[in-house]
């Protein structure tokens, strides 16, 4: 597939080539316990993740945290979160591990927010999402 793109008064001609992800990304950790299916403590919000420090993980890179499993019923999977994608930033804070995660999303909840910004790194591309705390 052939694509015109437009930018800074030129054009240029990209060949594309489309495909379908699958369905399912998987993200696998070190075989250590994963400490983002521990309990919070009962003032964390519960976003339906279980994560894992992204430095852990093949393919993950350094920075941030990553998805490494997703409850289908909890908030995070409703705003599209999936597994094998990297949480960078938690209300604008960078986090590296699980308890980065719980602390913001605590602070945010204590602040008095209804929801919190995270910086998510997927496949394809960094975006934020809005996930409400529950």
């Amino acid at each position: 597939m052939k694509l015109d793109v437009f930018r800074n008064g030129g054009s240029k001609t990209l060949t594309l080539t489309l495909g379908e992800l699958p369905n399912e990304r998987q993200a696998q950790g070190n075989g250590k316990a994963d400490e983002g299916k521990a309990q919070p403590d009962k003032g964390t919000p519960r976003l339906g993740l279980s994560l894992a420090p992204a430095g852990e993980v093949q393919g993950a890179g350094q920075k941030g945290v990553v998805v490494t499993e997703v409850d289908p019923q909890g908030p995070a999977a409703q705003r599209g979160i999936q597994t094998g994608d990297v949480i960078l930033n938690v209300g604008g804070k960078p986090v590296a591990n699980v308890g980065d995660v719980r602390s913001e999303l605590a602070q945010a909840k204590s602040s008095g927010k209804n929801s919190v910004l995270l910086q998510v790194k997927g496949a394809e591309a960094t975006r934020f999402v809005a996930v409400p705390l529950a």
